[in-house]
């Protein structure tokens, strides 16, 4: 008969099992310390800061959109519809996913595609002042997203737009379609370059019908079209 000097300490204690009785598992030990995601979440005072960080951003934004929405409504109404419909058609064709948003690289494009070639910080400021941000970024964020990740929906585009179109100046809209006559920048339209563009946009216009159109503009005789003629001709004037 065995002796309690020959039984483990669990079995000395009566904490030992009986014959056929199944292991108890072992419990791993309790850890006190929670592991919550972030410093802010085991930090009241930082959660209740970074919150109403939140809450004044979203203040802003829906201040941003009021006025946006109270000024692009006036600027719309003095669009043509012609202009409403390229600035549809503009967010439409780079709205790659359909979303009714778009990033940086599709506003990019879509404001060349309206004749604003802007360069990346203008586009930047864009989304920093009338963005929103991303759903991939904004559900657990704790500070604003940089302006980069924010996307621009459109009623917001359509308004900005519409704004740019209407402070266009003329005479510069004017000088950009000389420019796109203009091959080389020699400073006139020449026949060549007028026949060029007729075939681009598809107008069938015979040759005896553009050396009319050059003579009837041409107003010093040197058979082309300067830049101060084709002025003239655009300000009807």
């Amino acid at each position: 008969m065995a002796t309690s000097s020959n039984l483990g300490p669990g079995a000395r204690y009566g904490l030992g099992r009986t014959a056929g009785q199944p292991p108890v598992p072992q419990q791993p030990p309790q850890n006190s310390f929670n592991p919550t995601p972030g410093f802010a979440a085991s930090n009241p005072k930082t959660a209740q800061r970074l919150e109403a960080e939140r809450l004044e951003r979203e203040r802003a934004a829906h201040e941003t959109r009021a006025r946006l929405e109270a000024s692009g409504a006036t600027a719309l109404a003095d669009l043509t519809e012609e202009q409403r419909e390229e600035i549809g058609e503009a967010f439409n064709l780079f709205d790659l996913d359909k979303d009714g948003y778009i990033d940086y690289h599709e506003l990019k494009v879509a404001m060349k595609a309206l004749g604003f070639d802007l360069p990346k910080q203008e586009i930047l400021q864009i989304l920093q002042g009338h963005g929103t941000p991303s759903p991939s970024t904004s559900q657990y964020a704790t500070a604003a997203p940089a302006p980069g990740r924010q996307l621009l929906g459109f009623q917001a585009f359509q308004t900005l737009m519409a704004q740019r179109i209407l402070s266009r100046d003329p005479q510069e809209e004017i000088l950009r379609a000389f420019e796109l006559f203009d091959e080389g920048g020699k400073g006139t339209i020449t026949l060549q370059d007028l026949t060029r563009v007729a075939r681009e946009l598809g107008e069938a216009l015979s040759h005896d019908e553009l050396v009319a159109m050059i003579e009837e503009f041409d107003m010093d005789n040197d058979n082309a079209i300067s830049r101060e003629e084709f002025i003239q001709i655009c300000m009807g004037s």
